[in-house]
């Protein structure tokens, strides 16, 4: 199958999962006001009540806000890791409580966990590899103490079954100082690359965010492909860590990378996003808000070090 159809599978796939495709949108600043609480449906409340029809689908919540999901729980074997290099292990349980063995192979892996600081400023997408009964283990770095959360990203192989995403508290023992979210900037700067974020999304509208990648001063247009795709990208909800896993629209090998998505509500997201050069994946990071319509999508500065990364057990 070639990349475009891969993304169109898994673009089908991601609307199975969450009901509503989402993203980030856009309006960046200090001034931008405060998001409003999301309801249940992840859209603000707006003051009003809307009782649904009865032929109305019940409405989905955004991915990883829940420990448990069709039939499904995600269980962590140690949710209090000692700071450092660690190792995690998790299983994912069927309704009767049982690990479950079997799963669907999703962009070239069984699995993604990703693993995110509550303050944003720490993110690790890992490829945990299973045992036969199981248990999944994947060895990673938590920089410094404070509340972290696990997400785990798959399909299991049951007929019928859907992609799923969930998501489970992790804390790291000792003194927790949180760091403020990373200011909004044009670019991100990873390992000698610069990341430019453009695009202009608003709430509830599709729009398309365009990354381009560059080294040197100079387009790199021979991206090379990592699980399938020219690009992966993350999206999580500043204060409930609402979860998105996007792959880009068709197209490549660079410098440009574009992903279609519409944010759910306003407010603050983190965006991660990966990419691979030279054998090896870059990870940039950026801040972006939603809510003001017609603001520019920006990107954070720098990344601190050790922010961002990919590791595979």
């Amino acid at each position: 199958m070639n990349t475009g159809a891969k993304i169109t599978a898994f673009a089908a796939a991601l609307a199975a999962t969450f009901g509503t495709a989402y993203g980030v949108g856009a309006a960046v600043g200090p001034s931008a006001a405060p998001a409003k609480a999301p309801a249940a449906d992840g859209h603000p409340d707006h003051g009003k009540e809307t009782a649904p029809t009865p032929d109305a689908p019940a409405p989905s919540a955004p991915g990883g806000l829940q420990i448990s999901d069709g039939g499904y729980t995600l269980a962590l074997e140690d949710p209090t890791p000692a700071p450092g290099r660690t190792v995690l292990k998790f299983s994912v349980e069927d309704a009767a409580g049982k690990k479950v063995t079997a799963f669907a192979t999703e962009h070239e892996k069984e699995m993604h966990f990703v693993v995110a600081s509550r303050d944003l400023t720490v993110f690790r997408h890992l490829h945990p590899v299973k045992a036969a009964d199981g248990t999944w283990t994947a060895e990673t770095d938590l920089p410094a103490a404070g509340p972290y959360k696990a997400f785990a990203d798959f399909k299991p192989a049951a007929p019928g079954a859907r992609g799923l995403t969930l998501g489970a508290d992790v804390s790291v023992p000792g003194e927790y100082a949180p760091k403020p979210l990373p200011a909004a900037a044009p670019t991100a700067n990873t390992d000698g690359y610069q990341v430019r974020l453009g695009g202009t999304l608003d709430p509830g509208k599709p729009g398309e965010l365009r990354l381009t990648v560059s080294k040197d001063g100079k387009p790199v247009t021979d991206l090379e492909p990592y699980l399938g795709a020219y690009g992966h990208l993350v999206a999580l909800r500043e204060g409930d860590l609402a979860y998105l896993h996007v792959h880009p629209n068709e197209g490549g090998p660079g410098p440009d990378v574009s992903f279609t998505a519409t944010a759910p509500s306003a407010g603050a997201y983190r965006l991660f996003l990966d990419f691979r050069h030279d054998g090896e994946v870059r990870t940039a990071a950026f801040t972006v808000w939603a809510g003001a319509s017609g603001a520019p999508v920006s990107a954070d500065g720098e990344a601190e070090h050790g922010a961002g990364g990919h590791e595979h057990g």
